[in-house]
């Protein structure tokens, strides 16, 4: 009679404990679902959440392979930023170089004015960008930009127009 009480309450109590496990990792992963839909919330106002800066219309030509376009030594260059971005936080490196930069700023952007120094005369440079938002939001970006070996500031000669007479000939009848 034992045996068959052992029997017979051994497999009840295993279901039990079975039953008893998957209530268990059901509340655990319900918890942790409501948890994690709780935490998708961000109680920040959209105006005060991160906006990166953004880096738009750079005015020299980007080196790229199939055209090679080089620029001229000591080259201007500008670019304009999102109006989120504090101004004074913006750096332009070239070759690990800091250089100077130009700031105009209007409601909706910022637009950066700078130039190629002349000792990257023949060299690849990268130039790169860095910026932080108003709301300490940075961002960065870089354009490859080859720079030409001479300085290319003279200009085609235009000649002079000839004053030299041309005569055309007509003659009185023209014969068939």
């Amino acid at each position: 009679m034992l045996v068959v009480a052992v029997f017979v309450l051994i497999p009840i109590i295993k279901v039990k404990i079975m039953i008893k496990n998957s209530l268990k990792m059901m509340f655990l992963f319900s918890a942790l679902t409501l948890s994690y839909s709780a935490n998708a919330y961000n109680g920040k106002p959209m105006a005060e959440q991160c906006q990166k800066p953004h880096f738009d219309k750079f005015s020299l030509p980007v080196y790229k392979v199939p055209e090679r376009i080089e620029v001229a030594p000591e080259s201007e260059f500008s670019f304009t930023l999102s109006s989120k971005v504090a101004p004074e936080s913006v750096r332009i490196m070239m070759k690990k170089e800091k250089v100077e930069h130009t700031v105009e700023s209007n409601s909706s952007f910022h637009k950066i004015t700078s130039k190629i120094p002349a000792k990257f005369t023949g060299k690849f440079i990268r130039i790169n960008v860095f910026a932080a938002a108003k709301l300490e939001c940075q961002n960065a970006h870089g354009w490859l930009v080859k720079v030409s070996k001479a300085k290319e500031t003279q200009k085609p000669e235009v000649k002079a127009k000839s004053t030299v007479e041309t005569k055309i000939v007509v003659p009185e009848k023209l014969t068939y």
